[in-house]
């Protein structure tokens, strides 16, 4: 198996919290079902105290993630919430949309960690606007009934599509705003937002999973999943994946459609 070392907390973590504490505190997770959400999960659980899982029934074209969440909860043992929101009623994205056609990816175009610049006609069609910054608002609430300190998500400057909600300038913008409008932060309890996945490439994620135990073979990350959870093999999502198992030298698990 290949092992890696436990990333540090994201840079936007307050700095006056010791890590002898954090298995004293909480923490919520986005969990899409996806191989980045289930690292972030397992991540989690190596370094809090309670975790809760939260995914999101959004209007997406297939629920095959949301089984798979189910199920990857299940196995991690963690309280799990899925919360129903209609974003798909907005349009704009060829994951809630469909008329609008999914590309197939290519690895090779996408940003990197050379090359992070946000280019709006480089921004695939798959961006679904403004949904981390809903997702990210509901964990808060839920952040808040749980007692949790920390909001866990799995996005990455690295081997990603280049959405412009998966930038560090956007997390630290979102955590600065959390503690101006929760009841914990303005009491003196900070609230941190976890982005163990930042600057990690695809193999190195992972590697990091693997490390923690995570069950790659369980997670769905394809944009056009059929009924049976089979991955397409060919949109964004699945080159992305498929590329990061090629490159840690890993056995893709993945179940494809034939």
């Amino acid at each position: 198996m290949t092992h890696a070392t436990l990333p540090p907390a994201s840079s936007s973590q307050a700095a006056d919290e010791p890590a002898t504490d954090l298995h004293q505190q909480n923490a919520v997770v986005l969990l899409s079902g996806g191989l980045d959400s289930v690292t972030c999960l397992y991540w989690a659980k190596a370094r809090y105290a309670s975790v809760t899982a939260v995914s999101f029934n959004y209007g997406q074209r297939h629920n095959s993630e949301l089984v798979a969440a189910k199920a990857i909860a299940k196995t991690a043992k963690v309280s799990h919430r899925i919360i129903d929101i209609d974003i798909a009623q907005l349009g704009g994205s060829s994951l809630t949309d469909h008329s609008m056609t999914i590309p197939d990816g290519a690895t090779d175009t996408f940003p990197n960690q050379q090359h992070d610049e946000v280019d709006n006609d480089a921004i695939p069609n798959t961006y679904v606007p403004a949904r981390n910054t809903i997702f990210l608002s509901y964990a808060l609430a839920v952040a808040e009934v749980t007692d949790a300190n920390h909001i866990v998500i799995g996005v990455s400057s690295v081997d990603y599509s280049g959405y412009p909600d998966c930038r560090p300038e956007y997390i630290a913008a979102f955590e600065h705003m959390a503690n101006l409008a929760t009841k914990a932060g303005v009491t003196g309890h900070h609230l941190s937002i976890q982005t163990p996945l930042q600057q990690l490439s695809k193999a190195k994620t992972i590697e990091l999973g693997l490390s923690l135990g995570v069950d790659y073979a369980q997670t769905i990350s394809c944009y056009r999943a059929d009924a049976n959870g089979l991955a397409c093999g060919t949109c964004d999502s699945c080159a992305l994946r498929h590329q990061g198992f090629a490159q840690a030298g890993v056995v893709d698990p993945t179940r494809y459609q034939p």
